[in-house]
């Protein structure tokens, strides 16, 4: 289907199992793929190279921030602009941020590789343990130009209306680095610098198929002569900032938590907020997903003036968010042992039951987590930045900060109610948000141009 028809047109439930579902799908498979990740590294190579890989992860996902900035970025103001019948504009911005794109990947990885023992170092880990954690991040740092256009790509593809190809793309992704890493791991029992090389390998060609349509001139939008203008990165920079700020922020507060957690646990207590961290980054992709894959649309008919529209595609969004967070709760609770095996190969009876401890009180997370998730997708796929950069960087870095010197009583089990008591504050900030919102949200619609009616000649008047 024709992505205008398909964003315009199509009724709202429809719409949601046309794009949010392969959306869901495809953070899926990656969510998936990010739990055999911790998986291989942690029964192949061992615990101190599990612990290694978590230490290391916030420089990873910093380095892929400034890329989701554009990319992100870039996607809101497309939607908006072809809503808008502005094809010229939308390919001139798409055209810049892919150019954007593979620059800041260079630059960003150029730093981080050479700052990586010091960043390392900084975060308290010696020896064997920061030695593999280098490793692993210098790999994401030197695939780093490439990789990057990978997240961008995907949003241009849903927007283009190749939503299946997107959901294709990422789930061969996903089983294409699985596959390496086992190979690399499990049979030629590289390092932990093999685990990234695999997913970098394979987020290298995945790239490259990513852009075909658009290098071959049949998806919607089309490369042109770019033409920079500050207005246009300005706007970039808006509408992706509460994604960049809140990938900036978490991995700062992650940073942050490692190092205290070195402190106070050493190795297992890493280990134990790397499986926390596991078992959100599977949860989390999937409400990211349904969120995500509705922002063209939702974008779309913002630009065209079909606000009760947004509104009924919205409420899929927050009703299909509750029901995941809802299941989530009850998985976690239910199977905490076995989760903390999946990553831990036969552990202490010490540290299994910490780690269930902390996954039970990890799971109240999710009770209010996906409103404030739901919201900030919302305003971002309304053109409405300061709010969701306010929701991103409080639930990120403010509320999580505030919280650490609140429960710091508690020790280890303060941490762990961390994050549960920010999901319950960004809840609260958002609906704050939504109500102050309120009458730009619920405008009615525009009304479509009048098409002039046809020339009927006057009566001719009546002669008394």
């Amino acid at each position: 289907m024709d992505s205008k028809t398909l964003f315009a047109k199509t009724p709202p439930v429809k719409l949601f199992f046309i794009a949010a579902m392969p959306g869901a799908v495809s953070m899926l498979a990656s969510a998936l793929y990010g739990l055999l990740d911790g998986l291989f590294v942690g029964q192949f190579v061992g615990s101190t190279a599990f612990a290694a890989l978590n230490l290391a992860m916030p420089f990873v996902i910093i380095n892929f921030s400034l890329a989701d900035l554009i990319g992100v970025g870039s996607a809101v103001p497309i939607s908006i602009a072809l809503g808008r019948k502005d094809d010229q504009e939308a390919n001139n911005i798409f055209t810049c941020a892919c150019l954007l794109i593979v620059g800041t990947g260079a630059a960003i990885g150029a730093v981080l590789y050479l700052a990586a023992p010091a960043l390392i170092a900084m975060m308290g880990a010696e020896g064997d343990f920061a030695a593999q954690a280098v490793q692993y991040l210098r790999v994401y740092c030197i695939a780093s130009p490439v990789t990057t256009m990978v997240f961008a790509a995907d949003n241009f593809l849903r927007i283009c209306g190749y939503i299946r190809g997107s959901m294709a793309l990422n789930i061969f992704m996903s089983a294409f680095s699985a596959g390496l890493e086992f190979l690399f791991l499990g049979v030629f029992r590289w390092g932990i610098w093999a685990a990234a090389l695999a997913t970098c390998g394979s987020m290298f060609v995945c790239a490259l198929l990513a852009l075909i349509p658009f290098f071959r001139g049949r998806a919607q939008l089309r490369f042109c002569r770019p033409r920079f203008r500050a207005a246009m990165l300005r706007q970039i920079v808006a509408c992706g900032a509460p994604n960049f700020l809140n990938n900036l922020a978490g991995r700062i507060t992650s940073i942050l938590m490692n190092a205290l957690l070195v402190r106070l646990g050493g190795e297992n207590a890493v280990s134990i907020y790397g499986i926390l961290m596991y078992v959100d980054g599977f949860i989390q992709p999937l409400l990211y997903g349904m969120c995500d894959s509705l922002q063209p649309a939702v974008g779309f008919n913002w630009g065209a003036g079909k606000y009760s529209r947004v509104r009924a595609i919205e409420k899929c969004c927050f009703t299909a968010s509750a029901m995941v967070s809802a299941l989530s709760i009850g998985v976690i609770l239910l199977l905490p042992a076995q989760i903390t095996r999946i990553f831990v190969a036969s552990p202490s009876p010490e540290v299994l039951a910490a780690s269930v401890g902390a996954l039970q009180l990890f799971a109240l997370t999710y009770i209010t987590r996906w409103f404030s998730f739901a919201t900030q997708s919302y305003m971002l796929a309304v053109e409405k930045p300061l709010p969701a950069s306010l929701i991103s960087v409080a639930t990120a870095l403010v509320f999580p900060v505030v919280l650490i010197a609140a429960l710091w009583p508690l020790g280890l089990t303060g941490i762990w109610l961390n994050f549960a008591g920010t999901a319950l504050l960004a809840a609260v900030l958002s609906l704050v948000i939504l109500v102050k919102m309120r009458p730009q949200l619920s405008r009615p619609d525009v009304p479509a141009p009048d098409v002039p009616a046809p020339d009927i000649p006057a009566p001719e008047p009546q002669e008394p």
